[in-house]
């Protein structure tokens, strides 16, 4: 099946949501993820997608349910904790379907900083092809290893949220990773909590939630050599007027520091982008015919 004509959708956005549907909360099982991801793929709403994400323990199911794929048709990032990676490499390379484009590295807490990146370069062939992120820990080892992941071809990973109130950092948290990230020339990507496209607060659980398009602005304030408290306070603003005019004057350039976003759902951040008038309303259409 052709992909379906696709809507003109701003530079900023393209391929910014990777699809983490299988992981909390939406937790969707796999078999129901990888052809809502095909489809996806095929839809007007393709280029705002990007990679798969999937756990190395996962990939002998993904071998089964892309049996028929195309060879190498499906983007794929595996997460795997450290020292499993050069196993995870093996066993992603071994499916015809699956294009590995990515890597997410977990550092265990018994992990000391200055040993990733020796242990990733001996574990990791020459592959330009693949993007290795490596998730920093929210602890007193987070500035040691982003001081060795740059000027290396390893990437961060900064966890913005989850199930439980203590695994989302607050605005100043963050900020102080996103100017870290932006002053050792660090990029990142973000992982769970991003939900909606703006700060709020979830009615259920109580969480204070970031919105992927304050964290698309922060990090355009950072990478013009803003302060941590002007990044924080653009973390924490939930005027979506403000914040879309924002994100309409951003360069692409953003994105090159703010790679993607692992989200279990794409249907509702896009929506809610839509909605602000960020994305053609024939993307919201789509994107509703694919989540059904």
């Amino acid at each position: 099946m052709s992909a379906r004509p696709t809507p003109e959708i701003p530079p900023v956005l393209v391929g910014l949501f990777d699809d983490a549907a299988v992981f909390p909360p939406g937790s969707l099982p796999i078999e129901e993820a990888v052809p809502a991801h095909v489809a996806h793929q095929q839809s007007a709403h393709a280029r705002l997608v990007g990679a798969f994400v999937l756990a190395a323990k996962d990939l002998d199911r993904l071998a089964e349910l892309t049996t028929g794929l195309p060879q190498a048709s499906f983007g794929l990032s595996v997460t795997v904790p450290l020292p499993d990676v050069s196993d995870a490499l093996a066993a992603a390379r071994r499916i015809p379907a699956v294009r590995l484009v990515g890597l997410e590295v977990a550092v265990p807490d018994t992990v000391d900083a200055g040993t990733v990146v020796p242990a990733l370069t001996e574990a990791i062939d020459d592959d330009t092809v693949l993007t290795v992120y490596v998730e920093v820990p929210r602890d007193a080892r987070r500035e040691a290893l982003l001081d060795a992941l740059a000027g290396t071809p390893y990437l961060a990973k900064f966890r913005t949220g989850g199930v439980r109130a203590d695994l989302h950092p607050d605005e100043r948290e963050l900020a102080a990773s996103i100017v870290a990230a932006a002053r050792s020339g660090v990029a990142f990507k973000a992982t769970a909590g991003l939900h909606h496209a703006l700060r709020n607060t979830d009615p259920e659980t109580g969480f204070e939630q970031h919105g992927f398009l304050n964290l698309l602005v922060a990090t355009d304030a950072a990478l013009r050599g803003a302060e941590e408290a002007t990044v924080a306070a653009l973390l924490a603003d939930r005027d979506g007027d403000r914040i879309a005019q924002r994100v309409r004057a951003l360069s692409p350039r953003v994105r090159e520091l703010f790679r993607s976003f692992g989200t279990c759902s794409i249907a509702e951040p896009a929506v809610e982008a839509a909605r602000l008038g960020l994305l053609p309303a024939a993307t919201t259409t789509d994107l509703t015919e694919v989540s059904a």
